[in-house]
């Protein structure tokens, strides 16, 4: 039992840590590369995941029959709801449909989304809604958005339509705050998948896989932004950062100790539990030797950046790695992390050794 619960941990840690991390980026580039580059940033973003997932993703959920307008707003809905989070539908016709993501919203978790201006929460809309259109053959599809939660709105709303002619680019997501509200809905009455009857775990891997999806986006998009020096320096910063606000909250839920300051064996052994649970729990192969003088965790592998396409993998990794070493001075300022990573003929090579400092 106490192994289950610990392996469940381990998956909300993942989910947790990505999702702090899709935060955390955005805004440091809205602070440190100017609110443009945010935006730049965040359109990428779901272009590069709309054009990977949606139309795969309307086949899987068996919608690619269904009128554009009701599909995309479903597509929305179930998709969302897979990763967890909670997403409103209403199909008003064959030709408009609503979807509405109701605070609090996953993307700006807690006090970040004060931060988050109306262009760059915008931009997500430009990159995927008003996107599916045109990957669909419908170019007269277009998205209205009749309010967003970083505007002080009660969620991120609006509706699918289709005209009888086709829209231009600019056209394509258009703002009407005050004129249209999504019309009151059922929760009770709001289509179903069978993930309501998933056993935790199975929901648990999923808003992981979730959560992962967006790292996977975010390595070859930044690198493409801002080149593979930028991108390091950016993603890098931030994840360390991430590391040491959310080890505490992870490992807690996890049953491990946090912040101890012993600076010895046992803690780089506590440690080293934490950082292989959730590397894990993420899809890496992991292995723990436990010597005299130090624990080593060893990945056969970079899972999670299987099958992309990277400028610089070595600095997409080192910046990605910073996660882990800022939540290795969260647990004990004292200890000492060496990571060794190599990318050859067979693939990557990574071990990190965690010892007393």
């Amino acid at each position: 039992m106490a192994a289950a619960a610990s392996a469940l941990a381990a998956y909300r840690a993942v989910g947790t840590l990505y999702n702090a991390l899709m935060t955390s980026l955005v805004l440091g580039l809205v602070t440190r590369r100017g609110e443009a580059t945010a935006r730049d940033y965040v359109f990428r973003h779901f272009r590069r995941q709309h054009l990977e997932k949606f139309l795969p993703g309307l086949q899987k959920l068996g919608l690619d029959n269904e009128p554009p307008a009701p599909a995309c707003a479903l597509y929305h809905y179930h998709s969302n709801a897979l990763g967890g989070v909670k997403t409103g539908y209403l199909r008003e016709s064959d030709r408009k449909a609503w979807v509405r993501y109701p605070p609090p919203r996953w993307i700006w978790r807690g006090t970040a989304i004060a931060a988050v201006p109306h262009s760059v929460s915008a931009a997500m809309l430009h990159g995927w809604h008003g996107h599916n259109g045109q990957s669909l053959g419908k170019p007269g599809l277009g998205f209205v958005c009749t309010g967003m939660t970083v505007d002080g709105m009660p969620g991120l709303e609006g509706y699918y339509v289709e005209h009888d002619r086709p829209l231009r680019e600019e056209e394509r997501v258009r703002f009407a705050y005050g004129i249209e509200e999504m019309p009151r809905i059922d929760w009770s009455k709001q289509p179903r998948l069978e993930t309501a009857s998933w056993p935790e775990e199975r929901r648990l891997k999923t808003f992981r896989a979730y959560a992962v999806e967006y790292v996977r986006t975010m390595l070859p998009t930044l690198q493409e932004l801002l080149g593979p020096d930028g991108a390091q320096e950016e993603l890098g910063r931030v994840a360390r950062l991430v590391g040491l606000q959310f080890h505490e909250e992870t490992a807690r839920d996890m049953d491990l100790p946090t912040d101890v300051e012993r600076g010895d064996l046992q803690s780089a052994r506590d440690f080293a539990r934490w950082l292989a649970a959730v590397l894990a729990a993420e899809g890496e192969e992991i292995e723990t030797t436990d010597g005299a003088e130090a624990i080593v965790v060893r990945a056969s592998g970079w899972r999670i950046a299987r099958d992309l396409s990277l400028a610089d993998p070595l600095k997409a990794f080192d910046a990605w790695n910073a996660l882990w070493l800022g939540a290795a001075a969260a647990c004990d300022r004292f200890l000492k992390v060496q990571t060794t990573r190599s990318l050859g003929a067979h693939g990557w090579e990574i071990a990190w050794r965690i010892a007393p400092r």
